[in-house]
């Protein structure tokens, strides 16, 4: 039995973007924020996108076929009519860069990493699948550019609260010093260390998955409402984005304890924002850490039940390794997940 011949792609086009960690001076990036100071990191395994370009010789309206393979799920979409279900981010980023009409797409997305674990993942994904669908344009886009879209898209089109330094780290990668000056607006810096550094603190980096994905809840909502009517809240904002300034200095001249400090009282601020922002998971790992001489260990994004946390372990390589086996230990789900700095942000290229 002779099968049908599969059509040759026009084109195939893949793009990557990190995913970020230890964001020190979260929640100082938002709209109820004012002005904003952030430390991040990029690292990998982040996202990645695959498009096969093929001609729509058949005038297809639904043009596009995703393959959300984290969620073992395919769907077809009109690039010109997106819809919110399913998986209205995917949607909604794609419909954020016209696809032309004599070309039907075919997507791969997939990331190494659990969803909804608190590391900008959603955003890692948009710019990615941006970065992807640059290609096809006449006119590329800038990656700051990119950056923007794919916060216009969580923010406008999904109606979602959304800060500005994921989508910056995705696009930038490396080292990140984030200062928003005026929602949305911000200034980006790319804090360079030595080479040294940059190896210690690989080795030393821990990403710690809490056993479930981050929901967002009523207590993020609360604390909102408080910081936008100028609540006592609004004294841990000044603190967190003072602590980003603080950490950037400390990270340039290598030093991992004053850095590991600023991971600490980080925590503590946010904390102080809701005592919910630290579930009890995050506390038990924060022990172990503690126990094993650990520098710092802080929750990544807004902090809650679920998602993750990074851990800076101690300097002495078998005191990193029993806290490691310590942690995976815990149960409940609540493992380490091996990362990498990457100094790359978003990169796409043809095949």
């Amino acid at each position: 039995m002779r099968h049908k011949k599969e059509p040759r792609p026009v084109k195939v086009i893949h793009a990557r973007a990190p995913i970020r960690v230890n964001d020190i001076g979260g929640w100082t990036d938002t709209w109820f924020a004012v002005e904003g100071k952030v430390l991040n990191l990029a690292v990998i395994p982040g996202v990645e996108v695959q498009i096969k370009v093929f001609e729509n010789s058949r005038h297809e309206r639904r043009r596009i076929i995703v393959h959300a393979e984290n969620f073992r799920e395919t769907f077809r979409m009109d690039p010109d009519e997106p819809s919110r279900d399913p998986h209205a981010l995917l949607q909604f980023t794609i419909a954020g860069l016209p696809v032309a009409k004599e070309f039907r797409l075919e997507i791969n997305l997939c990331s190494p990493v659990p969803a909804g674990i608190s590391t900008g993942t959603s955003a890692s994904v948009c710019v990615a699948l941006l970065g992807g669908l640059n290609q096809l344009q006449a006119k590329k886009y800038g990656w700051a550019e990119i950056a923007s879209l794919a916060h216009r898209v969580e923010t406008e089109k999904l109606e979602q609260q959304s800060g500005v330094q994921d989508q910056i780290c995705a696009a930038h990668g490396g080292v990140s010093f984030i200062h928003m000056r005026r929602y949305p607006e911000s200034a980006v810096r790319k804090v360079r260390v030595e080479d040294r550094v940059w190896h210690e603190l690989d080795r030393r980096l821990c990403l710690v998955y809490l056993g479930k994905p981050h929901r967002s809840s009523s207590m993020h909502d609360y604390v909102i409402a408080e910081l936008e009517a100028g609540g006592p809240q609004l004294e841990y904002i000044r603190q967190l984005a003072g602590i980003a300034q603080e950490a950037k200095g400390y990270l340039a001249a290598g030093d991992f304890e004053a850095y590991g400090d600023a991971m600490i009282r980080n925590n503590e601020c946010q904390r102080g924002l809701h005592s919910r922002l630290i579930a009890e998971e995050a506390d038990a790992v924060a022990g172990l850490a503690k126990t094993w001489r650990a520098a710092g260990w802080k929750v990544n994004g807004a902090g809650g039940k679920g998602g993750s946390m990074t851990v800076l372990a101690s300097e002495d390589d078998g005191l990193r390794r029993q806290m490691i086996q310590r942690i995976n230990a815990l149960g409940k789900g609540i493992r380490i997940i091996p990362v990498s700095l990457s100094h790359a942000g978003l990169e796409a290229w043809e095949v």
